[in-house]
C-alpha cells in the first residue's frame, strides 16, 4: 500500500467538510472490509491521499423503530441488522440479506453504509495493478467496458450502459424491495434519494463532497410475507451470481400486493413492475409463480457468456416467491 493521511472525524458535518477541502483526493472509511482490498491491490489509478475514518462519530450505529418504519444509521453493522428484533420482526428480508454476506468475521466489521457504496466486483475492474499494471475502463474513467468482449460470466443482464458491472450489494436488493430512501448529507445540504435511484451504470448517486447519513425503511404493509434468496458458487462466503427477494399480500388467498427484486443481474437492485402486475389478482399457484419469474425475465439482454443467470434468475423468483406462500417463520 501507498502512504496516505488517516484522519478521524467526529460529526458527519465535519466528514463533509474535510470531503470538500480534499478536493477529491478522500476517500471514507468505515468497516473498511472493502476500501483496504482496493488499497492494497490498488485497482484505482488515483491513490487517495487521506483516508477520513468515520467510526468516530457517534450514535450512528442505530436500528430505531418510529411510526413510519425504520430507521438504519449508517454505521449499522451487518451482523447487527442480521440479529436485531426490530429488524427481524417487519422486515425479514433485510435480516436475510445481511446474513447472507461474507462470513461471521466480514459481517461484524461491514455496515449497512459501505455494503451500498462497496466497489464493484468485476475482475477487470479489481484487476490488481502488481500483476502487470491496472486494466483501465470507462467506470475508472478512461477507454470502454472491457467484459463486453472478455468473460462476463457474472456481468449485468439489465440496463447496462457502456459499462456492464453488476451491483454486488445483497442489502440493496431488500432494502429496494421494502421501498427504502437513503439520506445523503452533502456540501450543498441534505436531501433523500430512493434507492432505486441511488445507483447508475458507472457507480451510485453521491456526489463529490456527499456521504450518506442514514436509511429510511417505511413500514411494510399488513400481513405483508417476505424472502431473500442468494445463489452463490462458494455457498458461505461468495458474492451473489444471482439474488432475489419477494414480498406478497394476500386476501383471502388472493394476492393483493407483490414486489420482486433482482441483485447481480444490473447495474444497481432491480424491480420487476410487469412481473408484478401480473401477480396481482390470481392465486399464487406454481404456474402462476413460474409465469411471472418468465414475465420478468423478458427483457434481458445477455452478453456472450452470462446467459445462464437468466434460468438461475427465474428459479429464485419462484423459489422465492412460493417461500413468502410456505414458511410462516418468514411471515411479517
Amino acid at each position: 500500500m501507498r502512504s496516505f493521511q488517516h484522519i478521524n472525524v467526529f460529526t458527519l458535518e465535519e466528514a463533509v467538510s474535510v470531503l470538500k477541502d480534499s478536493g477529491g483526493k478522500a476517500q471514507v472509511i468505515a468497516g473498511g472490509t472493502d476500501i483496504i482490498g482496493v488499497l492494497k491491490e490498488q485497482i484505482l489509478p488515483d491513490y487517495p491521499e487521506i483516508l477520513l475514518n468515520i467510526k468516530a462519530i457517534p450514535d450512528l450505529d442505530y436500528i430505531k423503530k418510529d411510526h413510519e418504519g425504520l430507521r438504519i444509521g449508517p454505521l449499522a453493522k451487518l451482523a447487527g441488522l442480521a440479529k436485531s428484533p426490530a429488524v427481524r420482526e417487519k422486515y425479514g428480508a433485510l435480516a436475510q440479506a445481511a446474513r447472507s454476506v461474507g462470513s461471521p468475521q466480514i459481517r461484524n466489521m461491514a455496515t449497512i453504509g459501505g455494503n451500498l457504496c462497496q466497489e464493484t466486483r468485476c475482475w477487470y475492474y479489481r484487476y490488481p495493478h502488481s500483476i502487470g499494471g491496472r486494466l483501465l475502463c470507462l467506470r475508472k474513467g478512461s477507454g470502454s467496458c472491457l467484459a463486453v468482449n472478455g468473460d462476463n460470466r457474472y456481468h449485468a443482464l439489465f440496463d447496462a450502459r457502456r459499462c456492464f458491472a453488476a451491483c454486488p450489494s445483497d442489502v440493496a436488493v431488500a432494502l429496494l424491495l421494502l421501498g427504502a430512501e437513503i439520506n445523503i448529507l452533502g456540501i450543498g445540504g441534505k436531501r433523500t434519494v430512493y434507492l432505486q435511484d441511488f445507483f447508475h451504470p458507472l457507480g451510485n448517486a453521491l456526489e463529490p463532497g456527499e456521504i450518506i447519513g442514514g436509511i429510511h425503511i417505511p413500514t411494510p404493509p399488513v400481513g405483508a410475507k417476505q424472502q431473500f434468496l442468494k445463489f452463490t458458487l462458494r455457498k458461505p462466503i461468495d458474492f451473489a451470481v444471482v439474488s432475489a427477494a419477494a414480498l406478497i399480500v394476500l386476501d383471502g388467498g388472493i394476492c393483493t400486493e407483490a414486489r420482486i427484486a433482482l441483485g447481480a443481474v444490473a447495474p444497481g437492485p432491480r424491480r420487476f413492475p410487469e412481473a408484478e402486475n401480473f401477480l396481482k389478482g390470481k392465486r399464487l399457484e406454481t404456474n402462476v409463480l413460474e409465469k411471472a419469474a418468465g414475465i420478468a425475465l423478458e427483457g434481458a439482454k445477455p452478453l456472450s457468456k452470462n446467459g445462464y443467470k437468466i434460468e438461475i434468475a427465474k428459479t429464485l423468483i419462484s423459489r422465492a416467491l412460493s417461500a413468502c406462500l410456505e414458511n410462516e417463520s418468514f411471515n411479517h
